[in-house]
């Protein structure tokens, strides 16, 4: 870990990428994310404007973007007979940042596959039991995510990979979203779980019909 540490310390992604091939990447991904992803969960708590928009603004910008993106270049190709020859290749980053980033925020929104018609025939402990299970899960997600992706980025950078039809727009701007949205994940995470346990020691309902779309 010590030496992942001061390969990144470095700022040289030949050096992170190869530290990165330790096994210590896992134990140093697992204190990150814990880490991390409680002082995301105490962010979303003490500042409500963050936790509602966060996530919800990079989606539709990203959205928005690939939309112009792909309308223009319809224009400008029918048009026109031009193109950008970048049009056909930003868009798929973008929408992976806004996928990543959608994943994070429809945690808590809890509008991800959670069974809540099997789950609401269960009683209190039951279901804290199984919104325990999804936290263990979603950890376990995000940890996946965020070591593997961390690799990605690290190799992309080391390899100087240029985003097609671009003279110097680098692929790991974009693929460094990934990691920073298993983050979010592990965070949204937490803070279901601590709102969970609140629930629960106050006697209220812990199954709740999520609907997509809705707000927090």
């Amino acid at each position: 870990m010590g030496a992942i540490i001061s390969a990144v310390a470095s700022q040289d992604s030949f050096e992170i990428s190869n530290a990165l091939r330790s096994d210590a990447t896992w134990l140093l991904g697992i204190i990150i994310m814990l880490a991390g992803g409680y002082l995301i969960s105490l962010i979303y708590h003490k500042v409500p404007l963050i936790d509602r928009h966060l996530e919800r603004t990079i989606m539709v910008a990203s959205y928005l973007a690939i939309g112009f993106i792909i309308f223009w270049a319809v224009i400008d190709r029918f048009v026109f007979n031009s193109q950008w020859p970048w049009s056909t290749t930003i868009p798929p980053f973008l929408f992976m940042v806004m996928a990543w980033f959608g994943a994070a925020y429809n945690i808590r929104l809890r509008t991800h596959l959670s069974f809540s018609e099997f789950r609401t025939k269960m009683g209190p402990s039951g279901q804290l039991a199984c919104l325990f299970i999804d936290f263990v899960l979603w950890l376990g997600f995000a940890l996946i995510l965020f070591v593997t992706t961390c690799k990605v980025v690290a190799n992309s950078a080391a390899n100087f990979q240029i985003v097609l039809g671009t003279d110097n727009t680098m692929q790991w701007w974009f693929l460094i979203s990934a990691p920073v949205a298993a983050v979010l994940i592990a965070g949204r995470a937490m803070e279901n779980f601590q709102d969970d346990l609140r629930k629960y020691r106050a006697g209220e309902p812990l199954i709740e019909q999520a609907v997509i779309g809705g707000d927090t």
